[in-house]
């Protein structure tokens, strides 16, 4: 047998090899529910509205990256392996016609360039062989074609429904152009119908409350720069997507943009797009639950806010009909007038819970709804109040995660060991994710407050708010600390000193080495009209043997406790 027979026959060998691998990888592919087809460039160009055409030369291309042919789609698996039989003697040709030429390599192929992959105008054979001989680069002839719609080399068939709805809406609102830099992909199809919706929806309203036309293109801008953008914003900022693995930022978009509605029309108040966010991922992962409230997560999210807006303007009151209730409600609406611009300010979110949907209307539920109306009414204040069934402690803790701040009654605070454990308010202060104010029994201005310091990240927490409270609210201040030789050092009020003079403010420090019990004489010599501090630092076990200082001072509190986690 002569050498060009013999290459032939090797060629031949190859191409069944090649064929049983063919077959072996469309199997599997069934079982995955994926698909070994080739793409097609003429759907790829249909579907994707494909634009103009430039030379790019001779290149030197990774044979991964190429995913489709021109014409010959149907002859090949993704991966470039024979699926046809009667091509052996072709593929075998070819191969045989290499070998005899004993050249540098192969001749280049030519090839369309979309995106990140390429489809094959000539040289399919060329490129089946090179794969099966163990090449992952090939020299192509490249003609690069302008598409809407990136293509990436994970693209599967079915993806092109999606990205053809893409190319669609892309086309549509011109939003390529005007926002190059957006990614508005999506994972499922029907999703972009979605989002005209909500454009047609944003240019009404713009109509409406501009009382003239507003173009579509300009709704298109307003609707991405004042709808879209900031939620998917408050999505990055929040790194929402960990708990949402393989979707999109549009994805995450949609879902939030109905939990929102859907919470708004549930509650009755407007719900921002940070809380709409934090609220959904919550909901739908438990992980994320035990992440949210971890400490330093509130400060860590509002730390432009203090700086640029108010940090409480939302806050959520618990209001069970009692004397004591009221006296939180008065606290709440105090706070809430001096929040913001004058004329504006903080909106309060009463929380009413019955024990049934039938006793939402009873007199006495009634009662307490009228009354807050009132009290919210006299005072010009933005008031609105839920009615709901649950637990107490449960729904509170839902509720904090829209708002900014919540403040209650403390007519019956923790007691002291075992008991402790099981209590309403404990384990509200352990689990809420939100600061919270405890209100003893009047109400008081903030004039002169107290920050309980130990140096730990919640009493960090508490001194970020103690540093807002004094530039905004002109509140003095006095750093307290206990020096218990251990836990906590000598120098405890070094990072306390040095936070507190970046922002400019003055400060009295307080070192004591006796209990903690100490702070309530400086309450009374001071006096001193509010406590910050952070919330629960020891373990159960401690809290039962030695006792917690959150439970004492709440005991004895003669002003409101402010507890940030």
């Amino acid at each position: 047998m002569d050498s060009r027979s013999f290459n032939y026959q090797s060629a031949l060998n190859d191409f069944h090899e090649a064929r049983q691998q063919a077959l072996l990888q469309e199997i599997v592919a069934r079982l995955r529910g994926k698909s070994t087809q080739l793409l097609s460039y003429e759907e790829v160009a249909q579907k994707l509205r494909l634009g103009s055409r430039a030379e790019r030369g001779v290149q030197t291309i990774p044979i991964e990256a190429i995913v489709g042919s021109v014409g010959r789609y149907t002859d090949f698996t993704r991966t470039f392996l024979p699926r046809r039989g009667n091509d052996q003697q072709r593929w075998a040709g070819v191969k045989a016609a290499l070998i005899d030429d004993a050249g540098p390599g192969l001749p280049p192929i030519d090839v369309y360039k979309v995106g990140e992959v390429y489809f094959v105008l000539d040289g399919n054979h060329r490129v089946s062989i090179a794969r099966q001989a163990g090449l992952t680069h090939i020299d192509a002839r490249v003609i690069e074609v302008q598409s809407p719609v990136p293509l990436t080399l994970d693209v599967q068939p079915d993806d092109l429904i999606i990205k053809a709805e893409y190319a669609a809406f892309l086309t549509d609102t011109r939003l390529n152009d005007l926002r190059p830099q957006a990614d508005l992909s999506v994972t499922a199809p029907g999703q972009y119908e979605k989002l005209k919706e909500h454009i047609a929806v944003h240019r009404y309203i713009e109509c409406e409350d501009q009382r003239c036309e507003v173009s579509e293109q300009a709704a298109v801008d307003d609707w991405y720069d004042n709808v879209y953008a900031p939620i998917v914003t408050a999505i990055r900022e929040r790194g929402a997507l960990r708990w949402f693995p393989h979707r999109t930022e549009t994805d995450l978009y949609l879902w939030v943009f109905d939990h929102r509605y859907a919470l708004e029309q549930e509650l009755g108040w407007a719900v921002s797009p940070e809380a709409a966010v934090t609220d959904l991922t919550v909901k739908e992962n438990a992980r994320a639950n035990s992440e949210e409230v971890a400490p330093g997560s509130w400060r860590r999210a509002r730390l432009i806010d203090r700086y640029t807006e108010r940090l409480f303007k939302d806050i959520l009151v618990p209001l069970n009909g009692t004397e004591e209730s009221w006296v939180a409600l008065d606290q709440a609406i105090d706070i809430a007038g001096r929040e913001g611009a004058p004329g504006s300010g903080g909106q309060i979110h009463g929380l009413h819970l019955v024990a049934n949907d039938a006793a939402k209307l009873r007199p006495e539920a009634q009662a307490v709804r009228t009354k807050f109306e009132a009290r919210c009414a006299a005072v010009g204040m933005t008031g609105n109040l839920v009615m709901e069934t649950g637990d107490v402690t449960r729904k509170i803790i839902e509720r904090a995660l829209l708002t900014d701040l919540v403040v209650l009654n403390v007519a019956h605070p923790p007691g002291a060991g075992l008991t402790s454990l099981g209590h309403g308010l404990r384990n509200i202060i352990w689990r809420c994710a939100r600061p919270i104010l405890a209100v003893p029994g009047r109400v008081t201005q903030f004039d002169r407050a107290v920050l309980a310091y130990d140096g730990s990240p919640k009493s960090k927490e508490a001194l970020f708010v103690a540093a807002y409270l004094a530039e905004i609210y002109r509140t003095r201040l006095t750093v307290f600390s206990v020096n218990d030789g251990h836990r906590v050092p000598a120098n405890v009020h070094d990072y306390a000193r040095a936070y507190l003079e970046m922002h400019e403010i003055d400060a009295d420090y307080v070192m004591s080495n006796g209990p903690i019990g100490v702070l309530n004489d400086l309450v009374r010599d001071r006096p001193i009209d509010l406590v910050l501090m952070g919330g629960y630092g020891v373990s159960a076990l401690e809290e039962i043997v030695v006792g917690s200082a959150v439970n004492m001072l709440l005991r004895e509190a003669m002003c409101p406790l402010l507890i940030c986690r």
